[in-house]
């Protein structure tokens, strides 16, 4: 009874605003008040924040009747959320329903962005409900008292879930959540979570292993449909022979009419240097924009970010061009349109990504879709009907990260301190380690307390201290300081500051790109032209420069693979090409490049496999489509090439990209004598890929990162980084000294484990090859490049030249090849 009395008073907030609680947020607020933990599962932009904000607020009312007239002080929820940029509608949407009821509850936020001087406010007085990140939850897990902190709490939500689950900052999250149920008994955890392929699972992975916080949860789907049209920007001529990021700026004038009918658009990049381009190039095209149109990007100056939102809510921008800093959760209602260049790469982003745009409940949301080159409008076809089949990709878990564990460990050791017979029960209750062994998890104590086998010799790998009562505590402050700086799972290439000679600061670049530039070398970055005048102290000073462009800033890490599932749907979108149905825009719009293909080779069906080989100038082609991606394609064009070097002494060059991939050599490659000898098995697909892909240096790669988290490698203080190759170098030489003395190493294996389970895909590539075995394999013997082996092969050549003499050649390929 007394929850009906509650709910009330929430849909009478609601009528009070001219608005009806969905049936979705009416059985959310019933749950929590019941006491149960559960995972939301809603759409982008249907009232999922007072879902799970409303029912906290009116807990706290049932707990506290005098409310109006005291206020119990005191942390009471945590709200996580893993963008910052999401921070601030959070607050807003919090405090108005918090302050409409009289309550008197305070909302706060702490994140990277956040000064001192709140942060010490904060530590004085917690608000009463604290919106973070990852991050920040940890930090506050590092100072001690932090039990007294959190003793009060009575929910956690962990907003846009999805997005943390298939990375490290997901175990990061399933850790702190498995310490705060001991010392948090009154409270509840929530997921919330836009649609994957893996929504059980990802419950499973949000509650942990403890059956009483299973039984007693719910999943909640909102039976919300998010009206969605897609509409592709198909241009009025095409080349036959189509190459990556050439089309696209052709497109430019297409878009200009598109940003003028609506209030706001948000044009989505997938790469930074992508948007760095696009806002450049629309804003020499079209001045009278200035001043209405902006840049949104992870490199940009926190101020300038926190402006272009600002602006975006006060509808005094028309466009702005972003990367996915503003994918997720960010409730601009102003934005009607969103435009996305190039393929997206899977379902889901581009469904968070569409769901940007009308941001109101019963709205439809419209994305248009520009091409960057010809063949990613069979992407925009594939994307149509996937969103209209619901098709959605899953999110692995990532399973015995140790060092995320080892982090976790110091973290406490660097708070309260811990007693290994208490953490140990509730570390093997998270869904990632609950098969870690006792022999690892000793191994694990001996790591912070010793530095593992081969480090004992080295003092500043002993970081925490055994008290004789048996407690596991930091006590130097410096490790502690150390450490504190440290935390996060996040691992990117050294940034330095980029700011004017005078002092303004107006951003940070990856160390790789400036390492590149010597002074009076002029870049193009957060919109503006600069010249570098000189590197001091991780800072590149620059002033502006007059001359019209320089190069890109370009960041690493832009290129995204193509799903498993938006894999299989394009492949099944070529079955309908195949079959000459041409059934969508997008495949009618593409009918002279599939006519030259198949006079050239054929387009294949679901149940074939086609090879293409012919000879140029550079040598001999041998090109292989399974669809299958990037990565996929990567790890498969090494390991075709180790198994034919086996038969015989050959070398090639490797080129690759989302559809398939091209082996190149100097001498003639017979395809039949791959086929008899079966390379395409996937028999001894580890140890094969173990030889072929040089895997020790990608898990030297890999290693990096596992050590920087580990905190073996120490990143450097604010403004002193440690350069990028002295981290290599440092983790390098680890990584070197566990192979020579210590192969049994966690750290050291698990670089290989991730290597192959998430770099490359292993599971996936298994699959790939088990298909292309029971498919017809069709070998072509082909005069010339054709339409669909052009990408690759102008791919190949981007390593090779710069990017004035790539197209040229490239043009002058395409005039002798439509020739003939």
């Amino acid at each position: 009874m007394k929850n009906k009395t509650q709910i009330s008073l929430a849909t009478s907030w609601f009528q009070s605003k001219n608005w009806k609680p969905f049936p979705f947020q009416i059985k959310t607020w019933k749950a929590f008040l019941d006491g149960k933990h559960g995972l939301l599962n809603a759409p982008t932009g249907s009232g999922k924040t007072y879902a799970l904000w409303i029912p906290i607020v009116l807990q706290y009312i049932k707990d506290n009747p005098n409310y109006k007239t005291k206020h119990t002080k005191g942390l009471k929820a945590i709200w996580i959320t893993p963008l910052r940029a999401l921070s601030v509608e959070i607050q807003q949407a919090a405090q108005r329903f918090a302050d409409d009821l009289g309550t008197g509850l305070t909302v706060g936020i702490r994140s990277g962005d956040t000064s001192q001087s709140e942060r010490a406010k904060q530590k004085r007085q917690m608000p009463d409900l604290l919106i973070t990140t990852p991050e920040s939850l940890m930090l506050l897990l590092a100072s001690k008292g932090y039990d007294k902190t959190f003793k009060n709490l009575t929910a956690i939500v962990v907003d846009e879930w999805h997005e943390l689950l298939g990375s490290k900052r997901g175990v990061q999250m399933e850790l702190g959540l498995s310490r705060l149920k001991t010392i948090s008994p009154k409270m509840r955890i929530w997921g919330i979570s836009a649609t994957i392929g893996n929504l059980e699972e990802a419950q499973d992975v949000l509650l942990g292993m403890n059956s009483e916080f299973r039984k007693n949860s719910i999943l909640i789907k909102a039976k919300q449909k998010k009206k969605i049209e897609v509409r592709s920007i198909i241009p009025k001529t095409m080349e036959t022979f189509p190459w990556r990021g050439h089309l696209g700026l052709h497109l430019l004038e297409e878009i200009i009419p598109i940003i003028k009918a609506s209030k706001t658009t948000l044009i989505f990049t997938n790469t930074r240097g992508q948007c760095e381009i696009w806002f450049q190039k629309i804003l020499s095209a079209h001045p009278e924009f200035a001043g209405e149109i902006a840049m949104h990007h992870g490199s940009i100056a926190k101020d300038t970010r926190l402006w272009v939102e600002q602006a975006i809510r006060n509808e005094s921008l028309k466009a702005v061009v972003a990367t996915s800093s503003l994918d997720l959760g960010v409730d601009f209602a102003p934005v009607e349109t969103v435009i996305q260049i190039g393929g997206p790469k899977g379902v889901a982003k581009f469904l968070q990504r569409a769901g940007r745009s009308n941001h109101r409940p019963g709205e439809p949301s419209v994305i248009y879709f520009l091409p960057t080159h010809a063949l990613e409008l069979l992407e925009a076809s594939a994307l149509k009907r996937a969103v209209k089949e619901e098709v959605v990709e899953d999110r692995i878990p990532y399973i015995l990260s140790f060092d995320v564990l080892i982090q976790y460990l110091v973290t406490l050791a660097v708070g309260n301190g811990f007693y290994p017979k208490d953490i140990y029960p509730e570390i093997k209750s998270t869904f990632c380690f609950q098969e870690i062994t006792d022999e690892q998890w000793k191994w694990c104590l001996n790591f912070i307390t010793l530095g593992s086998q081969s480090l004992q010799a080295y003092d500043e790998y002993k970081k925490v201290e055994v008290m004789d009562d048996g407690l596991f505590k930091v006590e130097s402050r410096q490790i502690a300081m150390m450490h504190r700086l440290s935390i996060g799972t996040i691992v990117s290439d050294s940034m330095l500051m980029v700011k004017y000679v005078t002092g303004g600061f107006i951003g940070t670049i990856e160390e790789w790109f400036l390492s590149k530039l010597k002074p009076g070398d002029s870049f193009v970055f957060a919109g503006r032209t600069l010249e570098l005048v000189r590197l001091r102290q991780m800072v590149a000073q620059v002033r502006k420069s007059t001359r019209k462009s320089g190069k890109v800033a370009s960041f690493l890490g832009g290129r995204l693979p193509l799903s498993s599932q938006m894999s299989q749907i394009l492949r099944e979108e070529m079955q309908s090409e195949a079959d000459h149905k041409r059934n969508t825009p997008e495949l009618k719009a593409l009918a002279h490049i599939f006519d030259r293909q198949e006079r050239e080779s054929i387009v294949p069906g679901e149940n074939e496999f086609l090879i293409e080989t012919f000879k140029t100038r550079d040598g001999y082609h041998s090109l292989f489509y399974p669809f299958e991606g990037r990565f996929v394609h990567e790890a498969m064009s090494s390991l075709l090439a180790y198994r034919i070097s086996l038969l015989s002494p050959i070398s090639f060059s490797l080129a690759y990209n989302d559809y398939g991939f091209e082996l190149l050599s100097d001498q003639y490659l017979n395809i039949q004598t791959i086929l008899d000898n079966d390379l395409f098995s996937p028999e001894y697909l580890y140890d094969d890929l173990y030889k072929s892909l040089n895997s020790t240096e990608l898990a030297r790669r890999k290693f990096r990162d596992i050590a920087v988290i580990s905190g073996m490698v120490f990143q450097g203080y604010p403004n002193k980084v440690i350069k990028t190759k002295h981290l290599q170098s440092n983790s390098q030489l680890l990584f070197d000294v566990f192979r020579d003395y210590e192969a049994d190493n966690l750290l050291y294996l698990q670089a290989y484990r991730e290597t192959f389970e998430h770099q490359l895909e292993e599971g996936r590539l298994r699959k790939a090859l088990e298909r292309i075995n029971s498919q017809k394999i069709i070998w072509r013997q082909c005069e010339k490049a054709t339409p669909f082996s052009f990408p690759i092969i102008t791919d190949g050549l981007r390593a090779k030249l710069s990017s004035e003499k790539l197209a040229d050649r490239i043009k002058k390929m395409t005039l002798k090849l439509e020739k003939e």
